[in-house]
């Protein structure tokens, strides 16, 4: 009897809960129709399975070895040893694993040429012995990897060279010049080469895959299912904390730098209102809103605000400290140590209402000759009280509130305001004589301008001696 040509018709049900597995096989299967096989349906899961079971009565199960959502000792224990002979197959598509083949009696791995005929797992098994090619293939596709890995690690390597001088450069950060700058900008050139390394790392990476890695024309094959990698998501895991545990310690060691103190420093008492700033200089009588500075000296400035939180910053000196309202309670210090001579500013850091923008002071660093001869000159007060009043407005930030030629800032203006009607707030009117004036000093809540609200610290009456609030009084009057 002539034996016949047409191959056995063997029935496949594929199971598995990933799409790419099981579409990926199933068209790798219907490609090969001359082998006889044929797909009868695809589940994902042993209930499926056992539904299917009856319904399409496969002759084969082929079973995602790379699924941990499937237990497959159920489907062996389900299929293997039940009442109707199923073969199963575990099959992996993971490079370097073998497929597994269980049924009722023991098959060598050479029997799943003999099921599926020329049906390969993968492309490194298209050999007649694929077993006995798996090595060299391994081998092979190493090399390629090694070879690719060298290649994107030697483009990282050139990028983030590349990125790091050019970051130097253009200088990212201002002129350097206090002693607490060097070991902050040392921290920031640590953090700045590992940020070109870590973003040429991702870009050299992505764009190198999607310029070697695309898929070419013609090309219409699935991709090799892939489910992760154990030691390069540990590895992501433990370069991070340990990266970010270096920077802490570096950290840690560049405070404590900023924080050293010398010797006898230079000592300044910074007092921050709205929207200004006053410096004061204990065991002299100076008070002023220029702060003068020695260079090569370092200063301790002890600091507190009249009203809101403001913070004391010259991006120069790099070191900042917010300041509190409260007293002396809340005083907080930082050191600095001028290196270079020059003008600098102060800028407030902190959103601290209508005039942040404008709440700026300057830095003169001098030699400390000029320091001492500054310090001499400004210990000096006039004979003229309406000269010393002008002094003390200026001092104790006065004007950045109250104009003195007429424009409207946040409080009235003072030229020509004495002797006048003023309406207040509740409709009222008033003289402003010095009475009014020195009430309003006093306890600026009392009476206020119409169209006007109460910023106006409250303390004054414990900064300003009678005198002082005297000397204001008359240098108002002299603005009529």
């Amino acid at each position: 009897m002539e034996k016949s040509s047409q191959p056995k018709t063997r029935r496949v049900l594929i199971a598995s809960s990933h799409a790419l597995f099981g579409q990926g096989l199933r068209s790798l299967l219907e490609e090969r129709k001359e082998t006889g096989v044929v797909v009868v349906g695809m589940v994902a899961n042993l209930e499926e399975a056992i539904e299917s079971l009856h319904s399409l009565d496969p002759d084969l199960i082929i079973v995602d070895y790379d699924d941990e959502q499937l237990n497959r000792d159920e489907f062996l224990a389900r299929f293997v040893e039940g009442e109707k002979e199923q073969r199963v197959v575990l099959l992996s598509l993971q490079s370097g694993k073998e497929a597994l083949v269980y049924d009722r009696r023991s098959l060598a791995a050479s029997e799943i040429d003999e099921w599926l005929q020329d049906i390969t797992i993968s492309e490194e098994s298209q050999d007649e012995t694929p077993k006995m090619n798996q090595p060299k293939t391994i081998d092979g596709n190493r090399r390629r990897n090694m070879k690719h890995l060298v290649i994107a690690g030697i483009l990282v390597v050139i990028v983030t060279v590349g990125l790091i001088i050019g970051l130097e450069n253009i200088n990212l950060l201002p002129v350097q010049a206090s002693a607490q700058a060097v070991p902050i900008d040392n921290l920031f050139g640590i953090e700045f080469k590992i940020i070109a390394f870590l973003f040429s790392l991702i870009i050299v990476f992505m764009i190198y895959s999607i310029v070697v890695f695309r898929r070419k024309p013609g090309d219409t094959e699935d991709a090799a299912h892939i489910e992760g990698n154990m030691k390069l998501e540990v590895l992501w895991t433990i370069a991070p904390l340990i990266t970010v545990l270096f920077l802490a310690y570096l950290g840690g060691q560049s405070l404590a730098e900023t924080m050293r103190s010398d010797p006898k420093p230079l000592e300044i008492k910074v007092i921050g209102q709205q929207w200004s700033w006053r410096f004061e200089y204990p065991g002299t009588n100076v008070v002023t809103n220029i702060m003068m500075m020695p260079v090569n000296k370092q200063a301790v400035l002890t600091m507190t605000s009249n009203d809101v939180i403001h913070s004391f910053w010259v991006p120069e000196f790099r070191v900042k400290q917010d300041i509190l309202p409260g007293g002396e309670e809340f005083e907080r210090q930082i050191r600095i140590t001028p290196t270079k001579m020059g003008e600098y500013k102060v800028r407030c850091a902190e959103l601290c209402g209508q005039q942040h923008a404008e709440m700026r002071a300057i830095v003169k660093v001098v030699s400390q000759e000029e320091f001492e001869s500054w310090i001499i000159d400004e210990s000096g007060l006039s004979d003229d009280p309406v000269e010393r009043g002008m002094q003390w407005t200026e001092q104790y930030g006065c004007l950045s509130c109250h104009s003195t030629d007429g424009s409207k800032l946040v409080g009235p203006t003072w030229k020509g305001v004495f002797g006048n009607q003023e309406t207040l707030s509740d409709g009222s009117t008033v003289t402003v004589d010095e009475e009014y004036i020195r009430d309003s000093i006093l306890n600026p809540g009392a009476n206020i301008v119409q169209g006007f609200s109460n910023v106006m610290p409250a303390n004054f009456s414990q900064q300003l001696t009678d005198q002082q609030i005297t000397d204001i009084i008359l240098y108002i009057e002299s603005l009529k």
